[in-house]
């Protein structure tokens, strides 16, 4: 499995079929909610790396959020605190 790979099984189990926790490599990692504005994170490892997807905030100015607010689903991944990729309806962008 590559990461875009994983990604975009995050993605999937976590926004699209609402699971509470996804499965990936074996390994389960339980879906969460930010508290403040509810919106779905998963921390998981892939690859001996720690990642973080979450679901974009449709209330921002960014371009992601004007999708998510048109019904899109979401979710940027982070690495070490930075944002590394996002998908956007199944579909992967890495940054940089």
């Amino acid at each position: 499995m590559t990461l875009e790979e994983a990604l975009a099984s995050v993605w999937r189990q976590a926004l699209v079929e609402a699971a509470a926790a996804v499965e990936l490599a074996g390994r389960r990692f339980p879906v969460r909610t930010t508290p403040r504005k509810g919106l779905r994170q998963v921390d998981f490892v892939f690859a001996g790396e720690s990642l973080r997807g979450l679901e974009q905030n449709p209330a921002t100015g960014s371009r992601w959020a004007a999708l998510a607010r048109s019904g899109a689903k979401v979710m940027q991944f982070l690495s070490g605190g930075r944002y590394v990729a996002v998908v956007v309806d199944g579909k992967v962008t890495r940054y940089g």
